[in-house]
């Protein structure tokens, strides 16, 4: 699978899992993310030299300026991932912080997503993967922006792949919609997770698996598919009410 992929928040968990995957199927690889000591010690791991692109690529400006970089290079596979959360009440939680995350987790996924997309359609070939959440299925009491902007993922990528579909382009797009990962999410966020968490690893090579088949939701794990199915049938509010008192244990 000679390919070049491009890979945001390859520094930790599941985009340096995603690198380590796509590096075993021989692909080329370009890698982001703000720590570049992080991205050197991944480069060392791997079997290839992938290229590497250090830097903040927050928001719309910071997205654009990483497709400029990086547009030429015939990319073939986008994936998505760059991103975090914030645990807490809503009127207690930072707004500058929140509305890093939003920048990161909605505007840079969002405006990368649609630079790229545009150049692979009209090539009429390439994939990409946006890395979503379980989040992104119900309402998120005490981490309400963090859901909110996981549904956008979710919602936005389903969509795409209508359209897509639609078209008859042989492009696809998915959502990776993880549950618990045992990641620095965790620690970033604020938060420990009281279930139990899947391994980042067997996460990453799930996704591309699917990916690669161009399934559009991807949910890695019995239990989470289980829960997806579930969050059709319960009521928001139910819902909401039941999120609530998951994520205030998380803060324990």
């Amino acid at each position: 699978m000679a390919k070049k992929v491009l890979i945001t928040g390859a520094s930790s968990g599941i985009g340096r899992d995603i690198a380590r995957v796509f590096d075993s199927l021989g692909c080329e690889l370009i890698i982001t993310a703000r720590r570049e000591e992080r991205l050197k010690a991944l480069a060392d791991c791997l079997t290839g030299t992938p290229r590497i692109i250090a830097g903040d690529i927050s928001g719309a400006d910071g997205a654009k300026e990483l497709y400029e970089l990086t547009k030429d290079e015939n990319i073939d596979i986008l994936i998505n991932n760059a991103g975090f959360g914030v645990w807490g009440d809503f009127t207690k939680t930072s707004c500058d912080r929140e509305v890093e995350m939003i920048d990161l987790n909605v505007e840079t996924m969002h405006v990368l997503f649609k630079l790229f997309l545009k150049d692979f359609k009209e090539r009429d070939s390439g994939k990409i993967l946006n890395v979503a959440s379980m989040a992104g299925f119900a309402p998120g009491p005490y981490m309400a922006a963090y859901y909110a902007s996981k549904a956008y993922v979710l919602r936005l990528t389903q969509s795409v792949a209508h359209e897509l579909k639609e078209s008859g382009s042989n492009v696809t797009v998915s959502a990776l919609c993880p549950g618990p990962v045992d990641t620095e999410f965790n620690k970033v966020a604020g938060v420990h997770f009281a279930s139990p968490s899947l391994s980042s690893m067997y996460v990453a090579k799930y996704a591309v698996t699917n990916m690669i088949k161009g399934k559009t939701v991807i949910i890695p794990g019995t239990a989470m598919k289980a829960a997806a199915v579930a969050s059709k049938l319960v009521p928001d509010s139910v819902a909401a009410a039941i999120t609530a008192n998951v994520q205030k244990n998380k803060g324990k």
